[in-house]
């Protein structure tokens, strides 16, 4: 297994340096071990009657273990190909497949929803001003309609006639729409409609030919009566010190937010064909839909807030900016970078999924107990990865304009002046700082740390036009960031040097 973690941080303001970590197979293999236990003691301690998680890496499903019993009467034990529904993880297939039709011309994101559901027609928020709902506000959870977790979940089997009567009489609004984010079902039944709408098919139909057959998942699926029970995960919730069966839900107009059923095995496919959309490259676009436009599911409408993260990394204090994307939740977080993740709360059933696209690894879990997705412990699991040395993140490559600058930006340390640096410089570089300035500057920074003749470490790029920097010097480290201006030939818009004098003994 090759998916070890440079530990890396780079900022414009202050580079950290990397600590290269080798894991061994047995140590992650003690590491897989050690997270089977902690989804063990969630399973007794929550308790749940059965789950499944997965660890995906390397496109593919490297760990997958179930644990505890898919149905309290025959005691079957959980499998990776016990069928459990996911819940609102389902969002993510329905807004690739709007994506997808976005891609074949059938549709725009700045359409009115109404164009394809005509039902919705007049319908506006009480003021002058409010704006028609568009497919990207529905996307991503602006249009303005109320959180509806408990009512949405128990809809799915609606048919599509009582449907369109319940779109007739119209809804309330919670807000303006396009004003901010409020998590709306509601919205992605809508979405599945519009996909009905625009590819002539039903939206299960779209769904099931476009991602699931291509990606070969070929137990899965939207009407869980297809499959037969001893496959199935029986949903449960715990009531009155006792377990309750939930009802079975057949599939329906509110399927496209909640109601697709999955296995572990087939889940993996999905969560890999995800992370193989990162890195943007060349080369082929080999999946049902194009990387690029895989992408896309993390931009959203910039409605951002600040948030902890979840489970036990959560008392460390670090704040995640967190949005929704497109049937993805995207956080940028302070250690870790990128996460795209999602909850699944249903009837019967918990689940949650977490990416980390930047190191091309993914974790999910999926319980049979009402709204119980073990969040926390996907979490804690990542970390837990991340602590054992166990990710490693692609890093952009150092460009020639980027290894040029670092070799101006040491004449300029080498002279004590930046007039050597001559057209490599912007013209607005001697605007900022004087060149005199300058001269003084590097000559207070030669006597910290004397000449750096010693050891470069390798470059530490944050795009194709900015980078960090380590020079060994006689009595200390220097380091550096350079940023290049958008220009032909690249030139030096910005150059910092930030001292570490050695210790004293």
């Amino acid at each position: 297994m090759n998916w070890h973690r440079t530990a890396l941080a780079v900022a414009l303001c202050c580079p950290a340096m990397p600590a290269v970590a080798q894991t061994t197979e047995a140590a992650l293999q003690s590491q897989f071990e050690a997270i089977d236990r902690q989804f063990e003691a969630f399973q007794r301690d929550t308790p749940v009657p059965g789950l499944v998680y997965g660890i995906v890496a390397e496109g593919r499903l490297v760990h997958v273990r179930g644990i505890g019993v898919q149905d309290l009467a025959e005691k079957r034990p959980v499998t990776a190909d016990t069928l459990f529904r996911i819940a609102s993880m389902t969002k993510a297939f329905t807004a690739l497949s709007i994506l997808s039709l976005r891609d074949a011309g059938k549709l725009s994101l700045d359409d009115f929803a109404e164009k394809y559901v005509p039902e919705m027609r007049g319908w506006k928020y009480p003021t002058t001003d409010s704006p028609h709902i568009r497919i990207r506000d529905l996307l991503s959870h602006v249009a303005g309609f109320v959180t509806d977790d408990p009512w949405g979940d128990r809809q799915t089997p609606m048919p599509e006639a009582e449907f369109a009567k319940l779109l007739r009489a119209g809804v309330p609004f919670s807000r303006v729409p396009e004003t901010e984010h409020e998590y709306s079902n509601f919205g992605y039944a809508l979405l599945g409609r519009i996909v009905a709408k625009a590819s002539g098919m039903p939206y299960r139909t779209y769904v099931e030919r476009t991602i699931l057959a291509p990606l070969g998942m070929g137990s899965s699926g939207f009407e869980v009566s297809e499959w037969p029970i001893a496959r199935r995960a029986i949903g449960y919730r715990f009531e009155d010190g006792a377990w309750r069966e939930e009802p079975t839900m057949r599939d329906g107009a509110f399927g496209p937010m909640g109601g697709l059923q999955v296995s572990a095995n087939d889940y993996g496919k999905w969560i890999a064909f995800l992370l193989s959309a990162w890195p943007p490259r060349d080369g082929p676009d080999t999946g049902p839909v194009k990387r690029a436009t895989v992408r896309e599911l993390a931009q959203g409408l910039n409605f951002v807030r600040a948030t902890p993260r979840m489970g036990g990394a959560a008392k460390d204090g670090c704040t995640q900016a967190a949005a929704y994307g497109k049937g993805l939740r995207v956080s940028q977080d302070c250690q870790l970078g990128l996460m795209l993740h999602h909850g699944g709360g249903y009837p019967g059933y918990g689940s949650h999924m977490l990416l980390l696209p930047g190191a091309g690894v993914g974790i999910f879990v999926f319980t049979n107990r009402t709204y119980t997705g073990a969040a926390g412990t996907a979490w804690d699991a990542m970390f837990a990865l991340d602590k054992a040395g166990a990710l490693q993140f692609a890093e952009p490559p150092a460009t020639p304009e980027l290894v040029a600058a670092q070799q101006t930006a040491r004449a300029i340390y080498a002279a004590g002046d930046v007039s050597v640096a001559g057209s490599a410089l912007a013209m607005n570089f001697l605007m900022d700082r004087s060149a005199e300035g300058w001269r003084g500057d590097l000559a207070a920074l030669r006597a910290q740390l004397g000449a750096c003749t010693g050891k470069v470490e390798p470059l530490f790029p944050s795009g194709a036009l900015s980078v960090a920097f380590r020079w060994h010097c006689d009595k200390g480290l220097l380091d550096g960031t350079v940023l290049l201006a958008p220009t032909r030939p690249a030139t030096i818009q910005a150059l910092r040097f930030r001292p570490k004098p050695a210790a004293k003994p």
